[in-house]
């Protein structure tokens, strides 16, 4: 038996002779699921990750992090935001600065920011 994803929030299982029957998961499920993945022994052990990468891709990550943490009204996938404490969202955004400070580009982005307003 396989499992593949067909389409968003959709999934798709593959039975017995390549009859498939789809499963729509809502965001509360997928909350769950992630809310359960998050409850695994050993997910709140601190990690060291060792990044080398260039400047280009450090603002970029900056990026995606920051849009990432900021919830749209009408994007489903920003109700997941809900379930995750304000200290991971606070290390999240630590991370993302401390990056921009370590590549010398906070002064850089800070002017894009300004630049979009």
């Amino acid at each position: 038996m396989g499992i593949g994803t067909s389409m968003a929030n959709t999934f798709v299982i593959e039975v017995i002779d390549n009859f498939k029957c789809a499963v729509m998961l809502t965001t509360n499920d997928i909350a769950q699921v992630y809310d359960t993945i998050l409850s695994i022994p050993g997910m709140n052990e601190t990690v060291k990750i060792d990044l080398k990468m260039s400047r280009k891709n450090v603002l970029l990550l900056n990026r995606v992090i920051e849009r990432g943490l900021t919830p749209k009204p009408d994007d489903k996938a920003s109700n997941l935001l809900e379930i995750v404490s304000e200290d991971a969202l606070k290390e999240l955004t630590s991370l993302a600065e401390d990056c921009l400070k370590k590549a010398g580009l906070t002064e850089l982005s800070e002017k894009l920011k300004s630049l979009k307003q």
